[in-house]
């Protein structure tokens, strides 16, 4: 789980370095805001899975079902605070980042 969340923060990383050259520093912040919404929560879930695999008993449906659902609602948290305190906002640069931090496993996959 760790080469996931280090894959999704380099692609989110990268993403924004290209959206700051092609659109300008609104544009690079826009991009990784987006691609931390994406790998914020799923950082703090795959950490909860680990320690509760650590813990023996305690891994069960219900705890990975709660988390799923805790990570969406931060994420569509994190996208919302993004939007209402970010007032130049490029949306092209977050929903890019957001999709390209989504869609980095396929870099894993790839390589194996």
């Amino acid at each position: 789980m760790l080469r996931l969340i280090l894959a999704q923060l380099a692609t989110t990383l990268l993403t924004a370095l290209i959206a700051a050259l092609i659109g300008g520093t609104d544009a690079g912040l826009s991009a990784l805001l987006g691609g931390l919404c994406c790998v914020v929560p799923n950082g703090l879930f795959a950490l909860r899975l680990y320690m509760g695999a650590l813990r023996p008993g305690t891994l069960n449906p219900m705890t990975f079902f709660f988390g799923e659902f805790t990570k969406i609602a931060m994420t569509v948290g994190l996208l919302a605070l993004v939007v209402w305190w970010y007032r130049d906002l490029n949306w092209l640069a977050l929903i890019a980042a957001f999709i390209v931090a989504l869609k980095s496993y396929i870099i894993l996959l790839v390589r194996h």
